[in-house]
């Protein structure tokens, strides 16, 4: 059987023009195949068109559109995620109309579907009693425990993005001063993470006792789960899930309902900026490209506001409210208002 057009694209704009030619990671990769696996899907199901007949003729505007709606209503997806899933087929369809200018006219009428406006969730984040509390519930008797101890610790002193901690090895860790982790962030770029000395005296105990301090252990994972394989972003989720559950019971007042491992980077950033460092430094820490990225911070940070509001030490409001009460000719004529 011929292949079609359709595949003949895909298969190379998923093969070698993401990962060798734009040099996207894995996960965003991988992100993008699940898109065109559900479109593929929808298809078959909903338009009775089976993947080894589909061209690109038959994706035009209007199917797009429908299959956008179907992961809507039929999967239940979030705005956001379909505005996720039309991000990856307006990212084929800029490859499309580059490669191959015969289908100009048809990528620019499905690059002109608009995403979805959704309303921002609130930036959570945890004051830091509230960290050091949660820190301290793992139980450090079991090994397990030790393990969650130093995965959290460093989730939050590196602000690691959750797939960028699964994806450290022991390589990437340097114990010695001054001690630093290598992270690897979004399109495959690292970079150097300064560790503070009690985490580094906690990630010391953690390879020694895991016997992963030798020259042979340098390409295994930093984490493992049960099974000595690495730990899943599902698995560190678990795992933040597990601990948070435990602490509110103790403390609720102190955490939201639902915590992800992102908040910890959130944290880690909001701290820093309590602690006066230079947003261009935290940029850096946090592996932003753009400074406005990092800027966020500083404008939901109510603390930080306030402090700078109390430096700039403008008294223009009093304190006190004029004694009324002395004055008797308002005072009668307070009483006989209401008579």
């Amino acid at each position: 059987m011929k292949p079609t057009d359709f595949a003949y694209y895909l298969t190379d704009y998923l093969s070698k023009y993401l990962p060798c030619t734009a040099g996207l990671s894995m996960n965003t990769i991988m992100s993008y195949r699940d898109t065109f696996s559900l479109l593929l899907e929808f298809c078959n199901t909903k338009k009775k068109l089976p993947p080894e007949k589909l061209t690109l003729s038959h994706l035009d505007k209007v199917l797009v559109e429908d299959y956008l709606d179907w992961l809507e209503t039929d999967r239940k997806c979030t705005a956001s995620t379909r505005n996720v899933r039309l991000a990856a087929i307006h990212a084929f369809y800029r490859y499309l109309q580059l490669e191959y200018p015969d289908y100009l006219y048809q990528a620019q009428q499905i690059l002109a579907l608009p995403v979805k406006r959704v309303k921002k969730n609130t930036m959570e984040y945890l004051r830091l009693d509230a960290m050091q509390i949660l820190l301290r519930m793992p139980d450090e008797t079991t090994k397990e425990g030790r393990r969650d101890r130093v995965l959290l610790s460093l989730l939050y002193d590196s602000a690691a993005r959750v797939q960028e901690l699964a994806d450290i090895k022991v390589s990437d860790v340097r114990i010695q001063s001054p001690s630093t982790v290598r992270l690897t962030g979004k399109g495959n770029k690292s970079r150097i993470v300064p560790l503070m000395k009690p985490m580094a005296v906690l990630l010391e105990q953690y390879l020694i006792e895991n016997q992963l301090i030798s020259n042979h252990t340098g390409s295994y994972p930093l984490f493992c789960n049960r099974s000595k394989n690495k730990l899943t972003r599902a698995g560190i989720a678990y795992i933040v899930t597990k601990y948070t559950d435990i602490a509110r019971q103790q403390s609720p007042e102190l955490f939201p309902d639902k915590l992800s491992p992102h908040c910890f980077r959130h944290s880690k950033s909001f701290h820093l900026l309590q602690s006066e460092v230079n947003l261009v430094y935290i940029r850096d820490f946090l592996g932003h490209v753009d400074i406005q990225s990092t800027e966020i911070y500083a404008r939901i940070d109510g603390e930080m506001k306030r402090k700078a509001l109390e430096k700039s030490n403008n008294n223009v409001v009093s304190e006190k409210l004029p004694e009324w009460q002395s004055n008797p000719g308002l005072m009668n004529w307070l009483k006989n208002l209401g008579k």
